[in-house]
């Protein structure tokens, strides 16, 4: 089965929830194409009546002047209830299609975001799935009045002279010919399009995102020439897109041209033998016109398609990603960890090609402070990754109070960390909730002492609605001391067994930085930690310290034990810490 088939057989999954909103549609979609065609008859009769040799029967122009209105205004509610049919339908598959995409993206692994462009996944999420739900339906929606169309001018051209009737049905195809000729070239151009699509949505995002870098190091020329080539590559590819469908005009006008001119010449032939009349001719023209028109506007429905079932792809093939590895049948839950943690003979690499951690083996009992150091860019963080099982181990097993983490579930797991990372990260509402998040059924009482103990209140108080003042998008009306803070202020609410900083301290100033120290001493009292360290006291004062260094663990130890041993982390200590 071709891939644009089984696109399709998925799509239809999704609207079969909509059955009777499609059967409606599907109803006055039809009622709106017999009504339409029966107007000629009307107007070829009320003609006929014009020009008859004796007198003008005024009556039964007038009757069918209003049939015609009748007919007209049942046309324009069938056609209002077949929209909202359909918008019923788009909308409500749009939904559901983005409902599972987001929840699929919940449920991802990290190093599936991780190597992906954030761009493209939203791309792939709000604009494919727009593209697809409103080009896959209504484009079926206008296939099935086309064909409903040509059926029923066939039989009506047919009964009112069959050999005109034939001179219209042998000249019109010739646009499926040109049709096809469309949809063979437009398709592949229609999925570089939608790509690039999601490259330039990536590349716009990541410099919203870091407006105030690109500033500050003059680099918005070097952005500009960037943003400047995808998008020309987008306008490329979007008119390599549209190059084949915008012969659609010219070609359907000359085959138009083509039926009206030998409708013409037969009908003055068939009127000059006595075989038809003027009203009929004018019937026929206006047949001629709406059973060419579907075959006129085929080419158009095939190239939105083509851009529908485009979309539709990258959106499924997101979907289809596979998700993080399902907890086990028999995963426990780990209720309130006594802090425990040990990892036995660990092996783990990002890449299989490039050995990463070996034979690595560490035992922390409660309370311990354990700091992870090395120049930057060394992989300190592989080792949070793996306690809070973003990755699994290839090798070996980690295990928090005695049980395999893999043998609990992940969120019961995670539940007994409290992390600060380096990069903090906010929502759009209070700074009441952002602090909540750690505990969303704390009270305020509780929310408060949390930001007392994080020193954020004193900040927090002189902000416009204090504790209720609304912070935009990712803190971006706070300082980064600030959001730090209230990254601090959302674990000190929650005080899980497990601690783990990246970096914790690494944007707030000396100052706050000591009395956000003294906090985190009372915090970490009984609670084993892992803390990404840069600072001074911080590592002399671990009761284990791991050093990397180009992804490795090569030296664990105390601070004194290193030292004496005068290895990495001897130099490490001297070119950064020693005065």
């Amino acid at each position: 089965m071709s891939k644009n088939k089984i696109i399709i057989k998925r799509v239809i999954k999704y609207i079969k929830g909509y059955k009777i909103f499609v059967f409606t549609s599907l109803l006055f979609a039809a009622i709106s194409v017999a009504l339409t065609l029966y107007v000629p008859i009307l107007i070829g009769n009320g003609i006929d009546y014009i020009i008859k040799k004796d007198q003008v029967d005024f009556e039964q122009i007038f009757l069918i002047l209003r049939n015609i209105v009748i007919l007209v205004g049942f046309t324009s509610v069938s056609q209002w209830i077949m929209n909202l049919c359909n918008n019923k339908v788009t909308y409500g598959v749009a939904k559901n299609v983005r409902d599972e995409a987001f929840f699929h993206l919940e449920k991802l692994p990290l190093k599936f975001v991780d190597s992906h462009e954030h761009g493209d996944i939203v791309s792939r999420i709000v604009a494919d799935i727009d593209q697809f739900s409103d080009g896959l339906l209504m484009g079926f929606t206008q296939l099935f009045t086309g064909v409903l169309t040509i059926l029923g001018t066939l039989i009506f051209m047919l009964s009112i002279q069959a050999n005109i009737a034939l001179v219209v049905v042998c000249i019109t195809p010739i646009s499926l010919v040109v049709a096809s000729f469309i949809a063979k070239h437009t398709f592949s151009m229609f999925q570089k399009q939608s790509a690039t699509r999601g490259e330039i949505t990536s590349l716009i995002t990541e410099m919203i995102g870091n407006q105030k870098v690109v500033q500050a190091f003059g680099y918005e020329e070097e952005v500009m020439k960037r943003f400047d080539d995808v998008n020309e590559r987008l306008k490329e590819h979007s008119l390599k897109a549209v190059f084949y469908s915008s012969t659609t005009n010219p070609s359907t006008r000359f085959i138009n041209g083509l039926v009206y001119t030998g409708v013409g010449i037969f009908g003055a032939i068939s009127a000059m033998n006595g075989m038809i009349t003027i009203g009929q001719i004018t019937s026929f023209l206006s047949y001629a016109n709406q059973y060419t028109k579907p075959f006129n506007e085929i080419s158009g429905v095939v190239t939105e398609l083509q851009n529908a079932i485009a979309c539709a792809g990258r959106v499924f093939e997101f979907i289809d990603e596979q998700e993080e590895t399902a907890d086990f049948a028999d995963a426990v839950n780990l209720e309130h960890s006594n802090g425990k943690v040990e990892l036995k003979h660990v092996d783990f690499s990002y890449n299989q090609k490039i050995e990463l951690i070996k034979d690595f083996n560490l035992s922390v009992e409660p309370g311990q402070r354990i700091a992870i150091v090395g120049p930057t860019g060394c992989g300190k963080s592989t080792i949070i990754n793996l306690l809070m099982r973003f990755y699994d181990v290839d090798e070996g097993e980690i295990k928090v109070s005695g049980n395999d983490i893999r043998n609990i579930t992940r969120r019961s797991l995670r539940e007994n960390y409290g992390m600060v990372l380096q990069e903090t990260w906010l929502k759009s509402g209070t700074i009441a909730e952002n602090i909540a998040y750690g505990n969303p059924n704390a009270s305020m009482n509780e929310i408060v002492e949390a930001a007392k103990q994080a020193y954020a209140h004193n900040f927090i108080k002189k902000m416009p609605q204090g504790y209720e003042t609304v912070i935009s998008e990712d803190g971006g009306n706070l300082s980064q001391g600030q959001k730090q803070l209230l990254c601090i202020a959302r674990v000190m609410l929650r005080l899980p067994p497990i601690l783990i900083l990246d970096e914790a301290t690494s944007s707030i100033d000396t100052r706050t930085e000591i009395k956000i120290q003294k906090a985190f001493h009372k915090m970490m009292k009984g609670r084993t930690s892992f803390v990404v360290a840069h600072r001074l006291s911080t590592i002399k004062e671990a009761d284990i310290i791991l050093v990397m260094k180009d992804g490795k663990i090569i030296e664990q130890g105390n601070h004194e034990y290193l030292l004496e041993k005068q290895g990495f982390y001897y130099e490490l200590y001297h070119s950064q810490f020693a005065i």
